[in-house]
C-alpha cells in the first residue's frame, strides 16, 4: 500500500495583501496528478488546511473542489483530515456525515468518551482490495490545553509537566486500539512542535500546548509505525524518520525561500513504513532582490527588467526587496522603491531598508549601561529609538511631533 503525507496547505493566505488561491489552484492539480502517478491508496493531510479559523466561502470552496477532483482521479482513495492550530476545528468536521460516503474523515478535534478521549472515534481503518483493513491511521489533531488534563500551569502548582500530560496521552490513545488493530500497520498524524524540528521565522506562528513550545519525538509511542507531522514548514525527519514533517506546499514567507517543497511518499510493506520526499514546482516564484545582502533602488530597476511576465496576473512573481539605506528619508525609498514594482510584472511581498549604523552610535550604545525606567526620559528614550531605527538623531521636527503626542498624554 502507498500513502502521501501532506501539511499546512493554509488555505486562504495572503501576502502583503495578495491571495494565494490561484497559487492554491496550480498546486492541487500538481497534487492530483501526482496521486495518479503514485498510485496512491491513503492520503494523510496533517493539519493547517485553512490559514484561518474563519476561513471564506471561497476557501471552503478550494478545498472540497479539490478533494472532488482526488476522488474522481483516484476513485478507491482514502483521504484522512486532521485538524490544526490554524484550523476552525468544529468547522473542518462539519461536512462528515457527507464525506464519509466519499471515504474522506476529517477530525479537528479531540473525541471524548466522558474523562479520557475516545480512541475508537480517531481510528480510522484502510481497506485492502478485499474491503478487509489493511492499515489503521490514528488521527490526531492539534491539541489544546484542554486535552491534557492534570498539566501544571506553574512551577509551584502540583501535577503533569507538558511533557508527561502529551506522552500520556499518546500512551493511552495507542494501548486503547491495541486490539483492534492487531499487529497490522498504525499511522498516527498530528500537529505540533517536536524538538529537533527546525522552524521558520515568520511563518508558523508559536503554537503552545498547555504552556508548552515544543514536545520531544518520544512522546510517540514505538507502537506507530510512522507519525505524519504538521505545522513545521521545512521537510524534515526525526526519530530515525519515524516521525515526520512533509512541510508546506509552498513559500508561506521569505523564510522558506530554500526549502525543498513537495510531499512525502510512503511505502507501506507490512509494519515496516518506508519515505521519501518528492519536490513539487512552485505554482509561482517567490523571489528575494538580491538573492543575498541588499542592493539599490538602481540594481532594483534593471533586476526587475530582466523578470519574464506570467501569461496569468494572479501567478507573477512574489519578491520580497531588500535595500540598500541612503541619505534620503526611508519614505522616499520606499516610495520609489514601490513605483518601479508597480510598473514591473511582480507582486509585491515586502520592502526593506537595510541601514549601517554610524561607528560612534554603536561604540556609545554598546557601552551605555543598562537603565531602569525612573532613571530615563521618554524623550531620551524616542532619541534612542529613532537612532536605532534610522541611524541618525532626530531632527528639530520629529522631537516637535514627540513632543506634542507626549503632551495629549
Amino acid at each position: 500500500m502507498r500513502a502521501l503525507h501532506t501539511a499546512d496547505w493554509h488555505i486562504g493566505q495572503t501576502l502583503n495583501g495578495w491571495s494565494r488561491e490561484a497559487e492554491h489552484q496550480v498546486f492541487f492539480g500538481q497534487l492530483a496528478d501526482i496521486l495518479v502517478e503514485e498510485e496512491i491508496d491513503l492520503l494523510l493531510i496533517a493539519g493547517d488546511v485553512f490559514d484561518n479559523t474563519n476561513p471564506s466561502g471561497e476557501s471552503q470552496k478550494l478545498l472540497y473542489k479539490a478533494l472532488a477532483e482526488f476522488r474522481q482521479r483516484r476513485p478507491d482513495l482514502i483521504i484522512v483530515i486532521s485538524g490544526g492550530n490554524h484550523d476552525p476545528a468544529l468547522r473542518l468536521e462539519a461536512p462528515n456525515d457527507l464525506f464519509q460516503g466519499f471515504g474522506i474523515h476529517a477530525i479537528g478535534t479531540v473525541r471524548r468518551a466522558g474523562a479520557t478521549a475516545d480512541a475508537n472515534s480517531h481510528l480510522i481503518p484502510v481497506p485492502d482490495t478485499n474491503g478487509d483493513p489493511a492499515l489503521y491511521v490514528l488521527a490526531i489533531p492539534f491539541l489544546r490545553a484542554a486535552d491534557l488534563p492534570g498539566v501544571a500551569f506553574a512551577e509551584a502548582d502540583d501535577g503533569l509537566t507538558i511533557m508527561e500530560a502529551a506522552r500520556k496521552f499518546h500512551t493511552g490513545l495507542v494501548a486503547a486500539v491495541t486490539n483492534v488493530v492487531g499487529d497490522l500497520p498504525l499511522i498516527a498524524t498530528g500537529h505540533l512542535h517536536c524538538a529537533g524540528g527546525l522552524e521558520s521565522e515568520g511563518a508558523e506562528r508559536r503554537i503552545l500546548i498547555g504552556g508548552s513550545h515544543a514536545v520531544s519525538p518520544d512522546i510517540f509511542p514505538e507502537r506507530l509505525d510512522y507519525v505524519a507531522l504538521g505545522h513545521l514548514h521545512r521537510p524534515q525527519s526525526l526519530a530515525d524518520g519515524r516521525v515526520r514533517y512533509s512541510g508546506s506546499c509552498f513559500p508561506m514567507s521569505a523564510s522558506e525561500l530554500r526549502y525543498k517543497h513537495g510531499v512525502t511518499i510512503l511505502e507501506i510493506q507490512g509494519r515496516t513504513v518506508t519515505s521519501r520526499h518528492r519536490e513539487i514546482p512552485w505554482p509561482a516564484q517567490v523571489l528575494r532582490l538580491p538573492e543575498t545582502g541588499t542592493m539599490t533602488l538602481e540594481e532594483l530597476e534593471k533586476a526587475l527588467s530582466l523578470i519574464i511576465d506570467s501569461p496569468d496576473p494572479s501567478l507573477r512573481p512574489l519578491v520580497y526587496v531588500e535595500l540598500t539605506a541612503t541619505k534620503e528619508v526611508p519614505a522616499v525609498i520606499i516610495g520609489k522603491a514601490e513605483a518601479l514594482l508597480r510598473d514591473a510584472p511582480v507582486r509585491t511581498a515586502g520592502i526593506r531598508i537595510h541601514r549601517t549604523l554610524p561607528v560612534e552610535y554603536e561604540t556609545t550604545h554598546a557601552a551605555t549601561p543598562t537603565l531602569s525606567l525612573k532613571e530615563t526620559q521618554p524623550e531620551d528614550l524616542f532619541v534612542k529609538a529613532f537612532l536605532s531605527c534610522h541611524g541618525a538623531a532626530p531632527e528639530a521636527h520629529h522631537l516637535a511631533a514627540f513632543r506634542d503626542v507626549a503632551g495629549e498624554g
